[in-house]
């Protein structure tokens, strides 16, 4: 019988995986001995951390990330010729902002069932708590490192919220993020609405929705603080 690829939620940061993760993932993960994951060791640990039954050096890993070669992907659904595979998130669910959708895409190309399993996405959580449009918005992944590239994207993304009614969301790395907030409030429109949503799920959490100017006043330290940037300029 064919095997299926399962989608594995994790947690996101060191938050309890009772509060995240829904019973039915932890059951699914103790028939899974093969896995597809971005990095082994924390997806070792996320697993252990998950309640994994097979003893971990029983488990096989492969891994996909930036360096993986594209000619070896193919070779990582091979196992489903018997065996379930899991495809592990480094953080959340797999596919999203994640290299995993090229494996999922070969999946459907190989007519392998894909079964996604309920978990957290922090890019939905930040715009559920952002108060801005949840019928039409766009994610936009990272923005251009250079200075002059970022503010000019920035400009464009303000424009397409207003023109479209839509809420932009986008992520930085964690080393810039302050520089990221800094570029959005010196740039946006005095009432455009920016929300920060940071360590989402954690203790740390801290989720805020304030127009450009006020960030000015209120700001904070997003330093190495993983965040989630959302805009909407709605006048």
């Amino acid at each position: 019988m064919k095997g299926k690829l399962y989608l594995i939620p994790t947690t996101i940061g060191e938050t309890p995986v009772s509060n995240v993760i829904p019973d039915k993932v932890c059951e699914t993960i103790k028939s899974i001995t093969h896995y597809i994951v971005e990095n082994e060791r924390t997806a070792r640990r996320q697993l252990i951390k998950m309640g994994i039954s097979t003893p971990i050096d029983n488990l096989t890993f492969r891994v996909l990330n930036k360096h993986t070669k594209k000619e070896e992907i193919a070779s990582f659904l091979l196992p489903c010729e018997e065996f379930d595979v899991g495809l592990l998130s480094e953080a959340g669910v797999p596919a999203v902002a994640d290299p995993g959708s090229e494996i999922v895409a070969l999946a459907h190309q190989k007519n392998i069932q894909v079964v996604p399993l309920v978990g957290p996405s922090s890019i939905l959580l930040a715009l559920m708590a952002s108060g801005l449009n949840g019928q039409q918005f766009a994610f936009h992944g990272y923005l251009p490192v250079k200075p002059n590239d970022r503010i000019k994207t920035i400009k464009k993304l303000e424009s397409q919220s207003l023109s479209e009614k839509q809420a932009q969301i986008f992520i930085e790395a964690p080393y810039r993020n302050n520089q990221l907030l800094s570029d959005l409030y010196k740039t946006c429109s005095n009432n455009t609405l920016i929300t920060i949503a940071c360590n989402i799920s954690t203790e740390q959490e801290y989720i805020k929705t304030l127009p450009a100017h006020q960030w000015k006043k209120n700001k904070v330290d997003l330093h190495k603080r993983p965040t989630i940037f959302l805009l909407q300029k709605r006048y």
